[in-house]
C-alpha cells in the first residue's frame, strides 16, 4: 500500500480480506444450514455492503437507523432488536424488518397488534450464562437489562412468538458457545420446539485464527436436528476482523520526560475501544516501548489528556509528516466514531485487489456541524 500520498486520517479496508472473511462465514452457512447476518453495530462500511449481500443472508439492526441502512445498502433480510422501541418509530421498523425481537413481555404486549401478520416476532432471553471477559460486554451480568430471565419468563404470553434470541458471547469461540447453549437449553428448552427459529446472537469470533469452525458447524447441525428450527447467527466483528487499517500522520513531536508524537487522529474519537475495553492497538513496524531504538508515546490531536494510543518503539526516529498505520481498525471503530473536539472524522477508502485505493466517503465540517 502506497501510503505517502494518502490524505489522513483515513480508514482503508482491503477488499480481498473482507472477501476472505465472508467466504469463511458462507462456508459455515453451507455446512451447518444456519443463516448468518451481519451485525451492523460492529461493522458498517460504505462501498462494502454489496459484497456482504453476496455472501450473507442480511443484517441485524439495533433500531430504526440501522434497519434503514440494512434495507438500503444490503437489501436482504433485516432482523431488528432494541432494548426498547419508540412509538413514533415502531411502524417504520416493522415495515423494514423480517424479524422483530422484543426485549420484554411488556414491549411485546404493547406492540403485538401492530406487528402480528407483518413480521416474524421473537423474544430476547437471558440465559444467565456467559464467559465474557468483562461486565462492560457481558449481556448476562448481574442486573443486566438485556433479555428475559427464566424467573421473568411467562409462558402465557407466548402466543404469536415465533422465535427466541440470545446473545452472551464477546469475541469468543465454539467452546464458550457450547456452554451458553447448555444453559439456554436447561432454562428454556421446553419452548424451543414451539419456535420456528432460534437466533444464537453475536460475539462468535469465527474468522479469528484458531477458531474451531468444525465444532461450531457440529453444534449448529446438532441443535437443528434435535429441535427442527432455523438457526441464525449475527456476528459483527467476525465480518470486519483484520480487514483494514487506520492511517494517521505525525503532526508534531514534543518532549516531556519522553518523546510524544501528536497524530492527526484520536484514540477517543476514532479508536474508542482502545480506551473503553481497553486494548493495545498494533502499529505496523513498531514494537513495545524500549524494544526498538526509538520510543514514542503516540497521542491524539484533541484536548483530552488521556487521548493516548500508547507507547511504541521504532527502528528510526519519527519525523513530522511520517505515516502511522494502526492495524485492524475497521470493526467497532467507524460505527463508534465521534466528532469530539471538532476533530475530523477519518475518510473511508477501499483497497482493491490490484492495490489501488478508492476513497468512498469523505467527511468535513458538515459532519461536525450537523450534530451540534
Amino acid at each position: 500500500m502506497d501510503i505517502e500520498n494518502l490524505q489522513t486520517p483515513l480508514y482503508v479496508m482491503e477488499e480481498e480480506k473482507l472477501k476472505k472473511n465472508l467466504q469463511l462465514l458462507d462456508f459455515v452457512q453451507k455446512r451447518s444450514g444456519a443463516k448468518i447476518l451481519l451485525a451492523l453495530k460492529g461493522f458498517a462500511f460504505s462501498g462494502a455492503m454489496d459484497m456482504v449481500a453476496k455472501y450473507l443472508h442480511g443484517c441485524c439492526a439495533s433500531g430504526l437507523h440501522e434497519a434503514k441502512y440494512a434495507a438500503e445498502k444490503v437489501g436482504r433480510e433485516v432482523h431488528t432488536y432494541a432494548p426498547a422501541f419508540k412509538e413514533d418509530e415502531i411502524d417504520e421498523i416493522i415495515s423494514l424488518s423480517h424479524h422483530l425481537v422484543f426485549n420484554s413481555f411488556a414491549q411485546w404486549q404493547k406492540y403485538k397488534e401492530k406487528a402480528l401478520g407483518k413480521v416474524s416476532c421473537g423474544l430476547r432471553i437471558n440465559p444467565e450464562v456467559s464467559a465474557s471477559p468483562t461486565d462492560m460486554y457481558n449481556p448476562c451480568a448481574a442486573y443486566s437489562r438485556l433479555g428475559i430471565t427464566k424467573e421473568a419468563f411467562h409462558e402465557a404470553f407466548l402466543e404469536g412468538i415465533e422465535g427466541l434470541h440470545f446473545h452472551a458471547l464477546c469475541e469468543q469461540g465454539a467452546d464458550e458457545l457450547e456452554s451458553v447453549l447448555a444453559g439456554f437449553e436447561a432454562k428454556f428448552g421446553k419452548y424451543i420446539s414451539r419456535m420456528q427459529w432460534i437466533n444464537f446472537g453475536g460475539g462468535h469470533h469465527i474468522t479469528k485464527e484458531g477458531y474451531d469452525v468444525e465444532k461450531l458447524i457440529s453444534l449448529i447441525r446438532d441443535f437443528k436436528e434435535r429441535y427442527g428450527v432455523e438457526v441464525y447467527l449475527e456476528p459483527g466483528e467476525a465480518v470486519g476482523w483484520q480487514t483494514g487499517v487506520l492511517v494517521a500522520t505525525v503532526l508534531d513531536i514534543v518532549y516531556n520526560g519522553m518523546d510524544i508524537a501528536i497524530l492527526d487522529t484520536s484514540a477517543e474519537a476514532h479508536m474508542p475501544d482502545t480506551i473503553l475495553m481497553p486494548y493495545r492497538a498494533e502499529v505496523r513496524g513498531a514494537g513495545k516501548a524500549g524494544e526498538k531504538a526509538h520510543t514514542y508515546r503516540l497521542a491524539g490531536n484533541t484536548c483530552l489528556a488521556g487521548d493516548i494510543m500508547g507507547d511504541y518503539s521504532f527502528d528510526k526516529p519519527l519525523q513530522v509528516g511520517d505515516k502511522i498505520i494502526f492495524e485492524d481498525q475497521i470493526h467497532y471503530t467507524i460505527v463508534k466514531n465521534t466528532t469530539f473536539n471538532g476533530i475530523k472524522l477519518p475518510d473511508l477508502a477501499i483497497m482493491k485487489k490490484d492495490g489501488t485505493i478508492e476513497v468512498v466517503r469523505e467527511f468535513g465540517y458538515d459532519a461536525y456541524e450537523r450534530r451540534n
